[in-house]
């Protein structure tokens, strides 16, 4: 008889697995292969067994998959009812995120992923703005690049940042009165946040001539050659690298020299960008 028993629960509780697979794929099946034998599974036996799941045992998954399955539904309010329930965690901010994206609510959506956090999402956001409003885009990254401090991430993630504060501070600048106190401002910032990057990651031959490029714009000569310089060292490979140092040659009237670079810099890639810029400067 003990083993009869025993078998019946065994069977029970395949079957309930069995079940309770079968809805989750129900949930989801919008997203299997046509052909599938998933993407015949009715949504409404899904829904059914987790309502039901949610009646009798209310557990995390259970409310964090009926939470986005509502959201595939297009029904952001049933989902921030179920994404509620959860206790705190990085599941629960992620739904709320989400939700709020639903409901046209972006800056409570930013706010989540980055309690989540969620940097790939929140980069969509940033990267989103930026083409409409840099400046609004800045100030969104700023708060990712604060998020990454207080994580005390690594500093590969924090350059990638720094780095990004700089593209959006250049653009912010080109969008100022050419000329003006306020430009001339953006430009430094931008500069702040590609020095701070280039620290960050002092391996990274991308950071360093992205200061090395704004220093030469700013007329800070000295430093456009030293951070071309550690670019080089890092990749003697670089074209950008060596064509820049032909760059700030340039600058400095020793036309021989720069000359000399753009050579260098032709034979290991002729389209590079600086190589390109070295031969503008020196027709």
């Amino acid at each position: 008889m003990l083993r009869v028993a025993i078998g019946v629960i065994v069977a029970a509780f395949v079957g309930f697995l069995a079940i309770d697979q079968l809805a989750t794929d129900a949930l989801y099946a919008a997203d299997a292969a046509p052909a599938s034998l998933v993407s015949h599974v009715p949504l409404r036996f899904g829904e059914r067994v987790y309502a039901q799941l949610d009646r009798l045992a209310p557990a995390a998954y259970v409310e964090a998959t009926l939470a986005q399955a509502a959201l595939n539904s297009g029904s952001p309010d049933s989902a921030l009812q179920h994404a509620l329930r959860l206790p705190a965690s990085p599941v629960r901010d992620e739904l709320l995120a989400r939700v709020a994206l639903a409901r046209h609510e972006a800056a409570l959506g930013f706010e989540y992923f980055l309690a989540a956090p969620d940097f790939e999402a929140l980069q969509s956001i940033v990267d989103g703005r930026a083409a409409r409003d840099p400046l609004a885009a800045y100030r969104l990254e700023q708060l990712v690049a604060r998020r990454i401090e207080l994580l005390g991430a690594h500093p590969d993630a924090l350059a990638q940042s720094s780095w990004r504060l700089g593209l959006l501070a250049n653009e912010t600048a080109w969008k100022q009165v050419p000329g003006s106190a306020l430009q001339k401002n953006w430009l430094r910032t931008a500069q702040r946040h590609f020095r701070a990057a280039a620290d960050a990651a002092p391996l990274s031959e991308r950071y360093a001539i992205a200061a090395a490029n704004q220093a030469d714009l700013l007329g800070d000569e000295a430093s456009a050659n030293a951070f071309f310089a550690r670019a080089a060292s890092l990749d003697p490979g670089s074209a950008d690298a060596i064509a820049g140092l032909g760059v700030v040659a340039y600058r400095r009237g020793d036309r021989a020299a720069a000359s000399s670079y753009l050579r260098r810099g032709r034979q290991i890639d002729p389209n590079a960008p600086m190589v390109r810029a070295l031969e503008r400067d020196l027709r």
